[in-house]
């Protein structure tokens, strides 16, 4: 514990490390405040109505607010957050070992390489953010009629509404790049190297007052609901840091040097594999493949026709849906984002491109030939560990589901099951994985100014 607290001291000490913190507070506390506004154009009276209305105080648009910090309910600026930059940046990671070019611009040089894959991640990003906003604006405007009768924003390319709606679209793309802008400086002036997964963690943070609140709603459950609450968050992280720690060493040996005249002997190593090598990406990307079929569905929702109306409504209400008896959403994503974790590590591992680079050094595993042999040794290491890995991630994607179906044995309704995790368990995921990368960030900013002594008590 002293060696904790003498930590703490040696980060407000050091003049450098306490800027950086300090522009990373700055720049957050701007993202909170920009989170704020609401997009022109907004009926801001009827967004009320709706938010107070059963539609919209619970189901698609409560699951939003969770990872958004409740810039979705509030139809703000930033309201899609970073989520078009990190969806632009996975399908292009996914495309280079489909596509043979891009295969050997990235092994070809990599530095060149990855300066080619950002400056198009931000080009993709662009147009996937005004997808975004389209879909948002439709889904609200849809679930909006349907319980009050009427539109929170007039949205559409028509004589009477285009001027508005290009304005309303264009300000939401560029309050998604200012919030890609603001991630970037923190990268760059502030905690290097975690601005995007600092702003997506304020957004998930900033939700916690309300869920606690919605949590001691009910008097008549307020205790035990504490105290099972406490139990599953407490059980929850221990799982997610003993998961994301886990490594398979394979045994490696390493060529001896020549020194003179003498050869040394071959040194034994390890080559660590993760079991989550794809982290919480898989569950990103899986809602929002979920969400893609009910923002489509919601284009046709106001239809003429009526059947395709009625099955238009049925895909929102199945995909858009997340309350406690949608098991047809929990199922879907918990196979999603099984199936998307072993996709995802074998593009990853892929990239890594082991085999080679071993051979390059002269290393090889003992009993396995160097080369192409080594590569489906390790890709075979690789499947059987990120098995467990997968199953405990679709695990945590489906627990609000298992949880409020338990609690419902106890006569607990929804109300006070919303905010069993003050965050999302997918939520809860990230901010986990963001607390230990900014210990660890900061740890490796005391040593690099002299300053020992770890700040994590191992």
């Amino acid at each position: 514990m002293k060696s904790w607290l003498s930590g703490w001291r040696f980060i407000w000490k050091s003049e450098d490390i306490r800027r950086k913190l300090l522009v990373t507070l700055g720049l957050l506390m701007l993202y909170r405040l920009a989170a704020n506004v609401v997009a022109p154009g907004v009926d801001f009276a009827t967004l009320t109505a709706f938010r107070n209305s059963e539609t919209g105080s619970g189901g698609f648009l409560s699951f939003l607010d969770l990872l958004s910090g409740g810039t979705v309910s509030n139809f703000s600026l930033l309201s899609m957050g970073v989520y078009p930059y990190i969806t632009a940046q996975i399908i292009l990671q996914l495309l280079v070992p489909i596509i043979p070019a891009l295969q050997r611009r990235m092994q070809e040089d990599q530095h060149a390489g990855r300066q080619w894959m950002e400056r198009w991640t931000y080009y993709l990003a662009l147009p996937m953010a005004a997808l975004s906003a389209i879909g948002q604006i439709n889904i609200f405007n849809s679930l909006s009629v349907r319980a009050l009768g009427k539109q929170i924003l007039p949205f559409g390319f028509t004589a009477d509404t285009w001027l508005t709606s290009l304005t309303v679209l264009m300000a939401m793309t560029a309050g998604t790049m200012f919030a890609i802008w603001l991630g970037e400086l923190i990268s760059e002036y502030g905690i290097r190297g975690q601005g995007l997964s600092l702003v997506i963690f304020a957004g998930i943070v900033a939700r916690m007052p309300a869920n606690l609140a919605s949590l001691l709603a009910d008097p008549s459950t307020v205790w035990f609901m504490m105290t099972f609450t406490i139990v599953v968050i407490v059980a929850v992280i221990f799982a997610i840091v003993y998961v994301q720690q886990g490594r398979r060493n394979v045994p490696v040996m390493y060529p001896g040097r020549r020194m003179g005249s003498r050869m040394s002997m071959p040194v034994k190593g390890t080559l660590p594999l993760m079991v989550n090598l794809a982290g919480m990406i898989p569950l990103i990307f899986a809602s929002a493949l979920l969400q893609f079929p009910a923002i489509i569905a919601s284009y046709f929702a106001s239809s003429t026709n009526e059947a395709v109306k009625n099955f238009a409504i049925s895909v929102q209400n199945t995909l858009g849906g997340t309350g406690t008896n949608n098991w047809a959403y929990w199922l879907l994503y918990f196979l999603m984002v099984v199936s998307f974790t072993f996709f995802y590590t074998s593009v990853l591992f892929e990239q890594q491109n082991y085999g080679d680079n071993l051979k390059k050094v002269g290393a090889q595993i003992p009993g396995v030939h160097p080369g192409e042999a080594t590569r489906k040794y390790l890709n075979k290491v690789q499947q059987r560990i990120t098995l467990p890995g997968a199953f405990f991630l679709g695990f945590v994607a489906a627990l609000p589901y298992l949880l409020s179906r338990l609690l419902s044995l106890f006569n607990i309704g929804q109300a006070s099951a919303s905010g069993l995790f003050l965050v999302s368990s997918a939520g809860l995921l990230i901010v986990v994985g963001v607390v230990r990368d900014i210990f660890l960030n900061i740890e490796a900013e005391l040593k690099l100014h002299g300053y020992q002594e770890s700040l994590l008590v191992r």
